[in-house]
């Protein structure tokens, strides 16, 4: 969540977001329309991946990005990653792709 506060402040991008405008208030409680959290070892799916791209067609609310954080990336199917991989490629404008 670093990272997307870093990204999403009014200040930034910047290396020390401020912490305390709206973007940055947002993402720290976890609330932000602009910063989605997916569970990669519980949506280890095409259909997930497929749900996601579906997503990636509405542009930010209040944020210069949206941004997606997959945790545990990793867990992934194969056939999930592959439908991934061209989203990847060639991401919308303004879209980020966190993994951890």
């Amino acid at each position: 969540r670093i990272m997307a506060k870093s990204l999403n402040c009014v200040d930034g991008p910047t290396t020390h977001p401020c912490n305390v405008c709206t973007n940055c208030t947002e993402i720290t409680a976890g609330v932000s329309p602009d910063v989605i959290e997916i569970d990669g070892a519980s949506n280890t799916g095409v259909d997930d991946i497929r749900e996601l791209q579906k997503e990636l067609l509405y542009a930010a609310s209040g944020s210069k990005y949206k941004i997606y954080i997959i945790d545990e990336v990793h867990m992934l199917s194969k056939n999930a990653f592959n439908a991934l991989l061209k989203t990847l490629e060639e991401p919308p404008e303004n879209v980020i792709f966190i993994f951890a």
